[in-house]
């Protein structure tokens, strides 16, 4: 017998966009259930740890081999990021009807958003954004919410933060359950119950079995991949199509002496429009092991003298997810050469850090940290964010018009907020 619960409205996905939607609606007295298909992790910060908030111990790859950042975890990816706190795409939503600028502020506020203190960031670090200084590129400090107080600059951010100090959406989760939100985790959501094309809840499985939950409102935040995946499951057969995934490349040279690895990654950035975002970053080892990079791991390189850049771009939208979760998602020749020509500025911030020039190589493995456009804004939802059938929302990275090509958090708990503010209003 199936399990039923009823309430005002059901979210799905507890990550960036379920865990706000779920606070601000809650805060509003509104009766909210968030299903997460993952559990609560409680542990953070080390390399067996982190495993195991990414499905299958490992990412999500494309057929043509491209890994798909994803975590199944409350808090969602949020709780492995870097924390980095920047506004995109919102020329580009007030053009669809959609002002955020209310929403920035009170986002930015709410986590306290500024660059970090020097002691956060390593020499390595620093070096590299003097380097580039020195060439003329005009590096400049990335807002975070990390609060500096309790950071120890232990350089695992992507790790997950087990002293508290970076903020992620499981703060917000709290939140809704102290404001009398019902948390489901290890609750897989199905498709969405439909009845004269009006939605009508969830279909959901659980540790005891299947289970419905009957709302008036659905908001599926469940990410650029499985969002899709529900919405075909729910009769949306436009939903999956014209992906980007934000790719990115690292690349490392060797110093004499300098350390990038005890200190916040991304503390400050190199941006050319249209084309990349450069920025410091050190991969912790797990990584060089999931992309077969075994000359990097256990080739001689030296960690506590090797200075890391990551290399993204916006890429173009020409990836896909198919109702059975299978990714169609490569690199285009324009994509290609905006990464080369990343990577070529940062050899030579690289030298003029002091790293060997022999001793300077990128990681081959492309990686899509941020897979979205998948219900994009006029193609599947509206300027509503509502999709063809009555009271079906969607909103997390599936519904950004474009790839960001930068961090999409602060703009996905703007646009949160925005949504919440609709449905209360």
């Amino acid at each position: 017998m199936k399990k039923v619960i009823e309430t005002d409205i059901a979210i799905v996905g507890s990550g960036t966009a379920g865990a706000t939607l779920a606070k601000e609606l809650s805060k509003k007295g509104r009766k909210v259930v968030l299903l997460e298909k993952g559990k609560r992790e409680t542990r953070l910060g080390g390399m067996d740890d982190a495993l195991r908030f990414y499905e299958n111990h490992g990412f999500r790859k494309s057929r043509e081999g491209i890994p798909l950042y994803g975590t199944s975890m409350v808090g969602g990816t949020s709780v492995v990021a870097s924390g980095n706190a920047v506004r995109c795409l919102q020329k580009e939503f007030l053009d669809l009807g959609i002002d955020l600028e209310n929403q920035f502020i009170e986002a930015e506020k709410e986590l306290n958003a500024r660059p970090l203190p020097d002691r956060c960031i390593s020499p390595g670090a620093k070096k590299i954004l003097e380097a580039a200084q020195a060439l003329g590129l005009e590096p400049k400090r990335i807002p975070k919410f990390i609060d500096p107080e309790k950071c120890v600059a232990c350089g695992n951010c992507v790790l997950g933060c087990k002293y508290g100090a970076k903020w992620s959406a499981v703060d917000y989760v709290d939140e809704a359950v102290k404001n009398g939100a019902l948390l489901l985790t290890q609750a897989k959501a199905i498709r969405v119950l439909v009845s004269n094309r009006k939605t009508r809840g969830i279909e959901a499985i659980g540790p005891e079995g299947l289970m419905e939950i009957i709302s008036d409102i659905v908001i599926i935040a469940a990410g650029g991949i499985q969002a899709p995946i529900i919405l075909q499951k729910s009769g949306i057969s436009n939903a999956g199509k014209k992906m980007f995934c934000d790719s990115f490349m690292t690349t490392y040279g060797v110093t004499k002496n300098i350390n990038q690895t005890k200190g916040v990654n991304a503390p400050g950035y190199i941006l050319r429009p249209d084309k990349f975002i450069t920025f410091p970053f050190v991969d912790p080892p797990v990584q060089f092991l999931l992309y077969n990079s075994w000359e990097a791991l256990f080739g001689g390189l030296p960690r506590e003298r090797t200075l890391g850049m990551m290399t993204k771009i916006a890429d173009e939208s020409i990836g896909q997810v198919d109702i059975d979760g299978k990714i169609t998602k490569t690199i285009s020749p324009k994509d290609k050469e905006k990464l080369n020509e990343g990577i070529a500025l940062v050899k030579e911030i690289f030298i003029k850090a002091g790293a060997e020039p022999k001793s300077i190589f990128t990681i081959k493995q492309i990686r899509g940290p941020h897979p979205g456009g998948t219900a994009a804004v006029g193609e599947v939802v509206n300027n509503n964010l509502e999709t063809e059938i009555k009271n079906l929302f969607v909103c997390d990275n599936s519904v950004l018009p474009k790839a960001p090509g930068l961090p999409p958090i602060l703009t996905i708990i703007a646009l949160s907020k925005w949504l919440a503010k609709k449905i209360i209003n």
